[in-house]
């Protein structure tokens, strides 16, 4: 008898220490990230882009930067430095505003142009932030902090555990997606797939988004070229804060060709 009683102890004792593990179920991504969108805090992000073309791969280049929320869910502002590229180690700096955009440029192609005494260059005259001319074509086209591109992510895409791979045409993430509609990428081929695998956090926040597509327009040196793009997210909701580079190290104007007057009109 008690041995009997031992035994149904020791396994009461089992079936209570399993049931919080079995409790445990993984928070709603759209609403986790909702949770963290305030304005002064954002995310951190390290990016490594490949481009493909038949059996020639090559590393193509490496970010690591941070955006700042907006209210609604996207990015304010970025601050992002690139390396590997031809021309070097670039920094760009953008604000998003409620109606336009200003980017600042220093090193890479733009650091061959500026003045003596200048170190960024500024271009204010944006209807919208061209992040892609700020970081390239080979950017990561999916924006994780926005609810609205996150929902059809996983609304597109099948989920296995904290993992979502899926498909979505550049038409249907425009629609759902500011960063993507004010790509430079906007206004291609609307029917080119972009695949996609999301990985998410225990908390229900991303933590990678690996994505690929092929060009099919745009660019003649890009067309048929495949750019894989694998993006981690970290320190998700941290104050973080973003400031417009020195005035004194910042001109409009570029010397390109021996003609250092060079601006865009406006």
């Amino acid at each position: 008898m008690r041995k009997m009683l031992a035994t149904v102890m020791a396994c009461a004792a089992l079936l209570a220490g399993a049931a919080p593990a079995q409790a445990v179920v993984t928070k709603d991504p759209v609403q986790a990230l909702k949770a963290v969108l305030v304005l002064g805090h954002g995310t951190h992000f390290t990016e490594t882009t490949t481009l493909l073309e038949g059996t020639d791969e090559r590393s193509e280049r490496r970010r690591k930067g941070i955006f700042e929320f907006d209210a609604k869910g996207g990015v304010k502002s970025l601050d992002v430095t690139t390396t590997g590229g031809e021309y070097g180690r670039e920094r760009v700096i953008g604000f998003n505003h409620d109606i336009g955009g200003t980017g600042y440029k220093s090193g890479g192609l733009v650091g061959k142009w500026l003045k003596k005494g200048k170190t960024w260059w500024k271009d204010s005259h944006q209807l919208h932030l061209r992040h892609t001319g700020l970081l390239g074509y080979d950017e990561q086209l999916v924006n994780p902090a926005e609810p609205a591109t996150l929902a059809a992510l996983l609304r597109n895409g099948q989920r296995s555990g904290d993992t979502v791979t899926g498909a979505i045409t550049f038409k249907e993430l425009e629609r759902a997606s500011r960063w993507a509609e004010h790509s430079t990428h906007a206004g291609w081929d609307p029917d080119t797939r972009l695949t996609y695998t999301v990985t998410l956090t225990s908390s229900g926040l991303v933590g990678r988004v690996q994505s690929m597509f092929t060009f099919s327009d745009g660019l003649d040196e890009l067309v048929g070229k495949t750019v894989h793009v694998d993006t981690r997210y970290s320190r998700w909701g941290d104050k973080v804060s973003i400031k417009a580079p020195d005035p004194r190290k910042t001109t409009t104007e570029l010397c390109i060709q021996g003609l250092c007057n060079w601006r865009l009109p406006g």
